[in-house]
């Protein structure tokens, strides 16, 4: 509660600094605050069925809701957008953690088929990232039923989502080699490399306080001439750092660093703990490349799966932190 008050404070700072605008920053911590106690207290009182319930209701959203589309739904299918591979993926997280969570060999057989569908979902939909997040977190989980020790488990995914975030960045600073940078650049649509070197050019010029929330699109040279844009640079540390400076990225990560511990310190069992974990670690790493986290509906999902996966059962007896 302490970073997510630091994360609204900042941005009310930063936004009185340039006569931004913080709602967005706040609604996206009003919705993970909320997701998150309810997945406690969801999560204390139904392990099995709250996350189960979750894993229905986050496919249905991802295939039904045109308006996860960032731009017309008649300009573009639902899959091109970070949100719709985003729902997917913590779909698949809150399966699998129902499915370890339940000590009945058909109902797990039903879960891990509901996780399952999300990579065919994701063909469906035309989201190629949704596909391979969610084979991602299926394949992590089936791994977590034989881990030992959790530490080296967050430990990997956390770096791999790091390295994802410093590719991005060093892609935007014109760092890596020209051939792998022409490789990189090839996966995404053409103005996207170029918003993320206009995000680092204001987090250049602006490292402090950042120019503000909500400006980017304001200040971008590249947004007026894109079409079908949305004001935002689709990474979330880049945007971060343009609008809210050093102080907002290092609260972002803080706030990524602090969800790996509280799994690690979970009274819940190891491979619930490892595959919440895996999806929120896929989680971070589609929001570097996209949107994902400018919309509530998947950072609601996100603060739901870390509380289902922290909640402590009321009923029932827990294996030990670590177990």
């Amino acid at each position: 509660m302490l970073l997510l008050g630091a994360c609204a404070g900042w941005s009310l700072i930063t936004a009185a600094a340039h006569d931004g605008r913080p709602e967005g920053m706040l609604l996206a911590v009003l919705a993970v605050a909320a997701g998150y106690a309810t997945g406690r207290v969801s999560g204390a009182l139904l392990p099995v069925a709250a996350p189960c319930a979750g894993a229905v209701v986050g496919l249905a959203l991802a295939a039904a809701l045109p308006g996860l589309s960032p731009g017309p739904w008649y300009a573009a299918p639902p899959g091109h957008a970070g949100a719709t591979a985003a729902l997917l993926t913590l779909t698949a997280g809150a399966a699998c953690c129902a499915a370890w969570a339940t000590a009945l060999p058909a109902l797990r057989l039903g879960l891990g088929a509901l996780a399952c569908a999300t990579v065919p979902a994701g063909v469906a939909l035309g989201s190629a990232a949704g596909c391979v997040a969610g084979a991602a977190v299926l394949l992590c989980s089936l791994a977590a039923g034989s881990a030992r020790g959790r530490g080296p488990w967050l430990t990997g995914p956390a770096l791999a989502a790091g390295v994802v975030a410093a590719t991005i960045w060093a892609l935007a600073a014109g760092a890596l080699p020209d051939g792998l940078a022409g490789a990189l650049e090839g996966r995404f649509p053409a103005h996207r490399v170029q918003q993320w070197r206009d995000a680092l050019r204001l987090a250049g010029r602006n490292s402090g306080l950042g120019v503000g929330p909500g400006r980017f699109g304001e200040l971008s040279r590249i947004t007026p001439r894109t079409p079908l844009s949305d004001g935002r640079p689709h990474s979330a540390p880049l945007q971060q750092a343009a609008e809210q400076g050093v102080i907002g990225v290092f609260l972002l990560v803080a706030v990524f660093c602090w969800v790996l511990y509280a799994l690690w310190r979970t009274p819940r069992p190891t491979p619930v703990a490892l595959t919440a974990g895996a999806a929120l670690t896929a989680l971070a790493a589609l929001a570097s490349v996209s949107n994902a986290l400018s919309f509530t509906t998947v950072t609601a999902g996100a603060g739901l799966l870390a509380g289902w996966a922290t909640a402590r059962p009321w009923a029932g007896d827990t294996l030990a932190p670590g177990r």
